[in-house]
């Protein structure tokens, strides 16, 4: 059952628990999510939207997984999209869609192999949450994000969230690296399969330098 799927993901005790997963998942992960009533892709496409300019690139898409939340920006003209994603698997599912420029294996929360200031504009989708990427992940997209970038990305709201990932925001703000823009109202993300879990989507801007 593909909310096994989904529990089994966020129950990974390692990065290699969770790479496997994903790597064992992504022929069928885009089918069972939508059969789920996955929101989180189309309405995160809607909110980049509203708030990045269609001439901005490059973009970061951090977590991309096979890039399901990407393909909407693609359509609408946004270039170049640069990928990355823990998974083998999943980005051999993103490498044959043909919508990134570059496609990079690294994972969250370590230091990414992409240059400090270098994005225009990031969006992380689905993959900043308990045992896919730890709280610190934020401070590597505001590291390899351009000064002003908007960073777009999803938080889990549910009683299942750890704390932390509240708090390392808050203290991002405190410390003056960023700054809230948006906030989305909770969004049961998949409501058809995995009724529990609910997200918010969020804006954040990078600090001018």
């Amino acid at each position: 059952m593909s909310d096994n799927k989904v529990l089994k993901s966020y129950a990974a005790s390692s990065s290699e628990d969770q790479q496997a997963t994903y790597d064992n998942w992504a022929d069928s992960y885009e089918r069972d999510l939508c059969a789920m009533g996955y929101r989180l892709p189309a309405l995160a496409a809607g909110v980049f939207a509203r708030f990045v300019p269609i001439e901005t690139g490059p973009i970061l898409d951090a977590g991309c997984g096979g890039g399901i939340q990407a393909e909407a920006l693609a359509l609408l003209g946004y270039s170049p999209l640069i990928g990355l994603d823990l998974s083998t698997g999943m980005l051999n599912v993103a490498r044959q869609k043909g919508i990134y420029s570059e496609l990079h294996q690294g994972a969250l929360g370590a230091r990414l192999d992409l240059p400090d200031n270098s994005m225009r504009a990031v969006l992380c989708i689905g993959t900043i949450t308990p045992n896919h990427a730890p709280p610190e992940s934020f401070d590597g997209l505001i590291r390899v994000a351009r000064a002003g970038a908007p960073i777009v990305f999803s938080l889990r709201d549910d009683p299942a969230q750890d704390p932390a990932y509240p708090t390392r925001i808050a203290t991002l703000v405190r410390d003056g690296m960023w700054h809230e823009v948006w906030s989305s109202d909770s969004i049961h993300s998949m409501p058809y399969g995995a009724e529990e879990v609910t997200h918010r989507l969020h804006v954040y801007r990078k600090a001018e330098a």
